[in-house]
């Protein structure tokens, strides 16, 4: 049986990072743990080899990216560069439109998970304006004018219901 080998390839710089990873260093801080996983390291070299090219091809995706967000221009725009450096040309002028699909795709789900996190923030942030605003309430010491200058979250309208809410539990 042959001896298993584990591959990583990184597509950032690499600086001063390892030619080869443990799972327990990078994840547990080296504990002592079940399973242990080393992984060798590849980085761009200076080979045309495919897996050197697609690391090239993640780097001007990387840049276009930057340039132009996360949409289809830094899509189009990262093939075309890649085409003309000769990087990937061959499997790019045959699957270009699937290359695209795929990573625009990609894209959807990011946006969703970032778009999901961002309303899981909103909703809390609401939840502690609510929570605070029914203790301001409580205290009756500010008008609902004021606690609306306070806890900039809630409208007025939201605060007159929070006050009803709290006025039935009392």
């Amino acid at each position: 049986m042959p001896k298993p080998e584990l591959y990583v390839i990184f597509t950032g710089n690499k600086g001063r990072k390892p030619d080869k990873i443990s799972f327990s260093k990078e994840f547990f801080e080296g504990a002592d743990i079940d399973i242990e996983v080393k992984a060798k390291v590849i980085y761009e070299s200076d080979t045309d080899d495919i897996i050197n090219q697609y690391i090239i091809f993640c780097k001007v995706f990387n840049e276009q990216t930057k340039k132009h967000g996360m949409t289809q221009k830094a899509v189009t725009e990262t093939i075309r560069i890649c085409k003309d450096r000769n990087v990937l040309k061959e499997y790019l002028l045959e699957r270009e439109k699937e290359v695209v699909t795929i990573m625009m795709s990609l894209f959807d789900d990011e946006q969703i998970m970032k778009s999901f996190i961002r309303s899981e923030r909103y909703e809390a942030a609401q939840e502690s304006a609510r929570e605070t605003a029914k203790k301001l309430i409580k205290k009756g010491k500010m008008t609902l004018d004021e606690i609306a200058d306070c806890v900039p979250l809630l409208s007025l309208d939201e605060l007159k219901e929070i006050e009803a809410e709290v006025m039935q539990l009392a």
